[in-house]
């Protein structure tokens, strides 16, 4: 049967996204990774782009363990053991060991008692967080939450819920005070790192304001954050914002194996009751296949590489490159939000000149990700760039004069 009128539907609401400047468009290809040779990382040949090579700018994968050779064999050794996929959901078809030895290596890592995988970081918050809110819960969340806390509330159906301006702790300490008498239980939910940016949530101040009004609610007051962005690449051993922050261990920590890690999936770790509980509750645990167990050794490898001196080398010479570049962008006279997470936006604060300046980046072979009116306030219209481990300094210096070129021809 045809679907001709639907399609006209669809195809005038893509132009609409396409007219506002929202459409994504169309998606880079890489065919070939090349390996770092000659002073430079690793570089990228787009389809379409013939052999030329371009630096990857916009990675999540802070250590650079996608490509690290122990990651990879460890990857390729359990799939031909094991099978390339699991086959079923785990309560079906059962779990695979590397699925355990990961969940219990994780939740050491964090100090926690338990650990479970999910297929990705954003099923983890939205199970963990629709598992959890209930009729009688109240949520306060960071308005610059990630999308997928923000979809998770509302799938959940809170009987309240509070959104306070971005690292507004005094508005976060009003609204739970508000909410006393009026639930059972609260959740206050944030990214640890907030990704557009590059700044961190203060957890050390939200744990403490959660304890202040802990009795008030019978069912506690419960913080959640969503760290995947800081896990591997923040805090002395790269355990993340709370390691930064210096405050208590937060109640439910959901973290990814997608960036830092280099592989595939997400997780949460907490206590035994909790884990326990979203075993049984979570919708993306119980009816999702799991990642594969090639997956699972390979992100136990990255975990165990992370804990030994090449990871703390990979660390260090993460946060050198980025004061290195961070420090070189203020040279050239761009405004940054200062930090010490790898992502490091620039703010250009005009929509014409962010997207003028991520195509000359482009023609010059970089990839970098322009953040423009509407999909951000106007005024705050920034190119983030994202510094990885496998970087060089020849890479950054190449980057930082093809910025300076760009500019000098606008």
């Amino acid at each position: 049967m045809p679907i001709d009128r639907l399609a006209e539907v669809v195809v005038r609401q893509v132009a609409a996204l396409e007219e506002q400047g929202t459409a994504k468009g169309a998606e880079n290809v890489v065919r070939k990774v090349l390996p770092p040779a000659d002073g430079l990382g690793p570089r990228f040949v787009l389809e379409g782009q013939g052999d030329r090579p371009f630096v990857r700018m916009n990675a999540n994968s802070y250590l650079g363990l996608g490509l690290h050779p122990a990651v990879i064999d460890a990857e390729e050794r359990t799939a031909r053991a094991m099978g390339a996929g699991p086959g079923a959901v785990r309560f079906i078809a059962g779990t695979h060991g590397h699925h355990v030895e990961l969940e219990r290596a994780l939740a050491a890592f964090h100090g926690r008692e338990e650990g479970m995988i999910f297929s990705s970081a954003y099923a983890a918050v939205v199970s963990a967080l629709v598992s959890l809110v209930d009729k009688n819960t109240f949520v306060a969340s960071d308005e610059l939450n990630h999308n997928c806390i923000i979809n998770a509330i509302r799938m959940s159906r809170p009987a309240g819920k509070a959104i306070y301006p971005h690292l507004d702790l005094g508005a976060l300490d009003r609204a739970l005070a508000d909410a006393e008498g009026k639930a059972r239980r609260a959740i206050v939910v944030t990214d640890g790192i907030f990704s557009m940016r590059g700044d961190h949530a203060p957890v050390d101040e939200i744990m403490a304001i959660a304890a202040r009004h802990d009795d008030a609610f019978p069912e506690n007051v419960v913080v959640m954050v969503d760290d995947s962005h800081g896990v591997g690449a923040f805090g002395p051993t790269g355990r993340g914002t709370e390691e930064y922050t210096g405050g208590p261990p937060c109640d439910v920590l959901v973290g990814t194996l997608g960036k830092a890690f280099g592989v595939n999936g997400g997780y949460v770790v907490s206590n035994a009751a909790v884990v326990r509980f979203l075993r049984e509750s979570s919708p993306m645990y119980i009816y999702s296949n799991p990642i594969t167990a090639g997956e699972a050794a390979a992100a136990a490898k990255s975990l165990e590489i992370l804990q030994s001196p090449e990871g703390e080398a990979r660390l260090t010479r993460l946060r050198a490159l980025t004061r290195r570049f961070e420090e070189g962008l203020v040279a050239r006279g761009f405004e940054v939000i200062p930090g010490d997470h790898p992502i490091v936006p620039i703010v250009i604060r005009d929509t014409d000149e962010t997207r003028r300046l991520v195509a000359s980046l482009f023609d010059a072979g970089i990839l970098a990700t322009g953040l423009a009116y509407p999909v951000v306030p106007r005024g705050d219209e920034s190119i983030r760039f994202q510094i990885n481990a496998d970087h060089t300094e020849a890479d950054l210096d190449e980057v930082l004069a093809a910025l300076s070129s760009a500019r000098r021809v606008g």
